[in-house]
C-alpha cells in the first residue's frame, strides 16, 4: 500500500494501515479546516459547528484506526470549502448557505468553481477510488454526525445513531438490532434517508457491490474524549461483526 496514494494531501488525509479484507472508516466531514489562501466570509465561530465538520468523527477515526485492521480515511477539508458527500454537478457542494448561514465567500465564477473541485473533491476521489482498488476492505464504514436539533427547525432528533443505506441495506439489516440491543435509540434511514443523500457510498460502495454501513452518531455524544473513545469501541466491535457476517 505504502506510496499508492499520499498519507496527507491538502483534500484528505489517511490515517492507520489499510489491509485487504479489513475495514476502511470514511468521514468525509472529519475537517473544519479552511485553507488561508480562501475566504469564506462567515464568523470564525461557526467553524466549530456541525455546518463546517461533522463534530467528533475525526477523533473516533483516529482511534480505530490505532487498532490492527482498520485504516481511516478522512477529508481534510471543511464542508463549506467543498463537500466531498455530494455529486460533482450538484450546486451544494460548494455551499452558498448552510443551516440558515449565508458563506458568502462561496459565490463563485465558473472558474472558480471548477478551481475548487480540481484542487480538492476530484483529488479526495480518485485517491479513495485507488486505496480502494488496491486494498479492498471487507467493509467500509462511512461516518457522519447529526446535531440533535437544526437549527432552522425546532424538531428534536431523538436518535442515539442513525443507519443509512441506498439500495444496499446488506450491512444496515445487521447493524441495526445489535445496537438496539446495546438500549440504543437508532434510525432507520433517520435522520435523514440515505437513498437521499448518499453519494460517496453510491460512488465507491454500491457501484462495485462493496459492503459498506452509514453510521450517523448524535454529536451531542461525541462532543469529548470519553465519547471519542466510547463509540470507537462500539463501532470496531459491530464493523468486526458485520464483516464476519457478511464474510
Amino acid at each position: 500500500m505504502n506510496g499508492a496514494i499520499p498519507r496527507e494531501h491538502e483534500a484528505y488525509r489517511l490515517l492507520g494501515e489499510p489491509k485487504f479484507g479489513g475495514i476502511l472508516v470514511v468521514s468525509d466531514h472529519a475537517s473544519n479546516r479552511v485553507p488561508g489562501d480562501i475566504d469564506l466570509g462567515i464568523a470564525p465561530d461557526l467553524l466549530g459547528q456541525h455546518i463546517a465538520v461533522d463534530i467528533g468523527v475525526g477523533a473516533i477515526g483516529e482511534i480505530m484506526a490505532r487498532h490492527a485492521g482498520i485504516a481511516a480515511y478522512q477529508g481534510n477539508i471543511s464542508r463549506l470549502v467543498c463537500d466531498f458527500n455530494r455529486e460533482e454537478h450538484q450546486p451544494a457542494i460548494i455551499p452558498l448557505a448552510s443551516d440558515g448561514h449565508a458563506i458568502s465567500g462561496n459565490a463563485l465564477d465558473h472558474a472558480g468553481h471548477e478551481g475548487r473541485l480540481a484542487r480538492f473533491f476530484r483529488p479526495y476521489h480518485a485517491a479513495l477510488a485507488g486505496l480502494l482498488d488496491a486494498v479492498p476492505p471487507a467493509l467500509i464504514l462511512s461516518l457522519h454526525s447529526f446535531t440533535p436539533r437544526l437549527a432552522t427547525s425546532d424538531e428534536p432528533r431523538p436518535w442515539h445513531v442513525g443507519i443509512l443505506y441506498n439500495e444496499d441495506d446488506r450491512a444496515a439489516r445487521i447493524a441495526i438490532p445489535v445496537l438496539e440491543a446495546e438500549g440504543l435509540v437508532v434510525g432507520d434511514q433517520q435522520p435523514y434517508s440515505g437513498r437521499l443523500l448518499n453519494a460517496t457510498m453510491n460512488r465507491h460502495a454500491e457501484a462495485d457491490g462493496r459492503p459498506y454501513l452509514g453510521v450517523e452518531i448524535r454529536q451531542d455524544l461525541i462532543t469529548d474524549p470519553a465519547g471519542h473513545a466510547q463509540w470507537a469501541q462500539r463501532l470496531i466491535r459491530i464493523c468486526n461483526k458485520v464483516a464476519l457476517t457478511l464474510g
